[in-house]
């Protein structure tokens, strides 16, 4: 799989799906890892360094970062390091003989762990999978907060009712947050529903979701003309 290809599926309708980006200037060995996760559900995309690897984190917000620690032109413990500072995102660290000083510093950086190099797909997984947005229990945004497993919504720490079509609407865009979802990616995962119905619903049910929200200025759920929504997190880029 090239970059390219990695990337189109990330940014494209796999959010429910967790995210991996890889930091790694092997192409061979990132794209055998991707081909090998995508199979098994994972969306991946790869950086070849750091610098690149970087506008990507911020960019994608991935699930799940793995780096190199032979990684060029920001290196690894550096990646780490910013990285962490950006965002709590778990960052793993692929070594091999060699490494082991780099290990130690990317540890005190803030890396989770370390991982062999050439990776092994079962070693990888359980980390994937525990920070899949599918495995959050409780989501958050600014004031809002949302408990997937009690179905509640709570606004500055007031439980706020939403029917059950709202509650899933503000799932899916959590799940999403600072990315732009389109309609009919929400008709797909919320509705379940095909491209021929009508969006209009959708749009109904923004307003009254953002009405029971306190989203009156829409600087939670900001509508983006011509394709559809987006989340949008305290601090987010515009």
């Amino acid at each position: 799989m090239t970059h390219q290809q990695a990337a189109s599926t990330v940014n494209g309708d796999t959010r429910t799906r967790p995210v991996l980006l890889i930091a790694d200037p092997d192409e061979e060995v990132a794209g055998d890892l991707a081909d090998a996760l995508e199979r098994e559900g994972v969306a991946v995309t790869n950086a070849p360094d750091g610098a690149q690897g970087l506008l990507q984190a911020g960019a994608l917000q991935p699930d799940v970062v793995l780096v190199a620690a032979s990684l060029p032109v920001i290196g690894a413990v550096d990646f780490v390091r910013a990285v962490r500072v950006a965002r709590a995102v778990p960052v793993l660290l692929g070594v091999g003989e060699g490494n082991a000083d780099q290990a130690v510093q990317a540890l005190a950086a803030g890396a989770a762990a370390c991982v062999a190099r050439p990776y092994r797909v079962p070693e990888l997984l359980p980390f994937i999978h525990a920070a899949s947005p599918e495995q959050r229990d409780v989501l958050a945004a600014g004031s809002v907060e949302l408990d997937v497993r009690a179905y509640q919504v709570r606004v500055d720490g007031r439980v706020v009712h939403l029917p059950l079509r709202e509650f899933e609407l503000l799932l899916y865009l959590m799940r999403n947050a600072d990315r732009t979802v389109t309609r009919e990616q929400i008709m797909r995962h919320v509705w379940h529903a095909g491209a021929g119905t009508s969006t209009n619903t959708i749009a109904v049910h923004v307003k009254r979701l953002r009405a029971r929200l306190g989203d009156e200025d829409d600087q939670l759920i900001q509508t983006v003309r011509g394709v559809g929504y987006r989340l949008v997190t305290p601090g987010s880029p515009a």
